[in-house]
């Protein structure tokens, strides 16, 4: 009885301390990309035609492309995406990712 209690109330604090997480992503994603990425392809991922930033919301890249897109850029492309965007980690990229293929 005593061990099956334990558990439980192991179970529940470990939750309490993953589940924010999981669910903040999404959330971090949304304040990273409106402070990395919106002055330039617009606050719902219109894009920004005036200064050739192209439409985000309904691209067809993966999120795993878009995140190797943000970390390491192409060097075809236009600055600042000729290279990786400064100050995005590898972690916070995908959750920008995410962030964008939620945007329709």
């Amino acid at each position: 009885m005593k061990c099956k209690l334990l558990f439980g109330i192991t179970l529940a604090a470990a939750s309490l301390l993953i589940l924010p997480t999981l669910s903040s992503g999404a959330e971090d994603g949304a304040a990273l990309y409106k402070k990395k990425c919106a002055g330039c392809h617009g606050a719902s991922g219109e894009g920004k035609p005036a200064m050739k930033a192209p439409a985000l919301k309904g691209t067809t890249q993966t999120p795993d492309q878009l995140t190797q897109h943000i970390t390491t850029g192409e060097a075809t492309a236009k600055a600042p995406h000729n290279k990786g965007i400064s100050g995005v980690s590898e972690a916070q990229a995908k959750a920008i990712a995410e962030f964008i293929k939620t945007l329709k």
